[in-house]
């Protein structure tokens, strides 16, 4: 499929769905309370609709209601066969420890490349536990235990949705949960920070005696009617585009303070030479010229690499972005992946230990661009086609994942 190519500043407001990783941490929430809740601004994608789809499948009760989600808890968890997890990461990592609390065993399966994506750490934390795992990656099955432990050590290096899945049902293990992780790095430590304030803020004391302890405290999950943050990261290819046409666009409620990882654009931006003004409900970027080349370590905002790296592609001078090993076991390789098609695109890019290298300045031809059947590929590839006519892309349909309407929404942007 042809992107559009911007033929003058892109100029306008957007409105983005809500964020992924607070909707179907916030359903998980829902689901382990203590009474009903309702969701307001839930996000509705594939990675949502299979998280309610899993949790249906344990007897949670998700109603659609009027724009909101009514969530009600069961009396008791029961197992179920063959759980969907897609290619979704909150769903293989969030789901399995609240099927630890079911009745009985559980399977999940998932797309045809889930069984890459990182499972093993997760795992082991519920075999700790006292879990009967057999598997350590897609497809794998999950039998409660009989006797609850306390305390798991795992390295969270690969993905810190292997804390935030455990410390979601800390709160309810007879003896709470320690959650220990013992890598040399943790990625994206935001996304844990936005679970613990989610969980405190229903009631559950965390202690956090060191930067990689959590200690969970038994007790209720207390229910609470909760509104859903607009998806920052998505909202960081739409500014963007801005960046890149020397255009004018704002997005509407920005929030005025946010755990979100996305929200750390901005000062990439800002870094690369592009103008934010931060207002009260909104944010609005202005590109000002050519953006230059800079050195970012995105280990707490990885989600971000695709989009800073069509950036730096289309900037002048060297980019280096450190700290994203991990993203190597996100929806596809993503560093291999980018500096694939960069290199298909005639720009110079290169795979480091904990990152990638890009030499900015050389003009990029048109070419069709691979996804990999990853949502955050297809944003690259939209932003290359900006400012380079005839580029296409080779599957749209992946960003249904966190954005359904992203080819209208671009297209209405991009091209008014």
């Amino acid at each position: 499929m042809s992107l559009p190519h911007a033929a003058s500043p892109v100029v306008g407001e957007v409105v983005v769905p809500g964020s992924k990783s607070e909707t179907n941490r916030a359903l998980v929430l829902a689901a382990l309370a203590d009474a009903p809740s309702r969701l307001t601004g839930a996000l509705q994608s594939r990675d949502s609709d299979l998280m309610i789809g899993a949790l249906r499948k344990l007897g949670i009760l998700v109603e659609p209601s009027a724009g909101t989600l009514l969530v009600t808890p069961p009396g008791q968890f029961r197992g179920a066969q063959d759980i969907d997890c897609g290619l979704a990461g909150t769903v293989m990592r969030f789901v399995p420890p609240v099927a630890a609390l079911a009745d009985g065993p559980s399977s999940f399966v998932g797309d045809p490349h889930a069984s890459e994506r990182p499972m093993a750490p997760l795992l082991d934390g519920l075999r700790q536990l006292g879990c009967r795992v057999t598997g350590d990656s897609l497809p794998f099955t999950v039998e409660p235990a009989g006797r609850t432990g306390r305390e798991t050590s795992i390295d969270a290096s690969g993905s810190s949705q292997f804390v935030s899945g455990l410390l979601l049902i800390g709160a309810l293990l007879p003896h709470g949960l320690q959650v220990r992780h013992t890598g040399a790095t943790l990625p994206s430590r935001p996304h844990i920070d936005m679970t613990v304030h989610m969980l405190r803020a229903r009631g559950v004391r965390i202690d956090e005696p060191d930067e990689r302890t959590w200690v969970v405290h038994p007790g209720p999950i207390t229910a609470l009617d909760h509104v859903i943050e607009p998806d920052l990261t998505n909202a960081s290819v739409f500014l963007a585009a801005a960046a890149l046409t020397e255009g004018d666009v704002s997005v509407s409620g920005w929030p005025e303070a946010s755990l979100q990882p996305g929200a750390l654009f901005l000062d990439v931006a800002e870094r690369m030479g592009a103008d934010v003004a931060r207002d009260v409900g909104s944010v609005r970027l202005r590109g000002r010229g050519p953006l230059r080349g800079i050195d970012v370590d995105l280990t707490a905002a990885s989600e971000l690499t695709p989009v800073v790296a069509a950036l730096a592609a289309l900037a002048e001078g060297t980019t280096r972005i450190r700290g994203v090993g991990h993203i190597r076991g996100h929806e596809t390789d993503r560093l291999a992946a980018l500096v694939r098609e960069l290199a298909r695109l005639g720009a110079v890019a290169e795979e480091t230990a904990d990152g990638i290298v890009i030499e900015g300045g050389h003009p990029l031809r048109p070419t069709t661009v691979e996804t990999y059947a990853d949502h955050r590929m297809v944003h690259f590839a939209a932003l290359v086609g900006l400012v380079t006519p005839g580029t296409h892309v080779t599957d749209l349909q992946c960003v249904s994942k966190t954005m359904p309407d992203f080819e209208r929404d671009w297209r209405g942007l991009v091209t008014p």
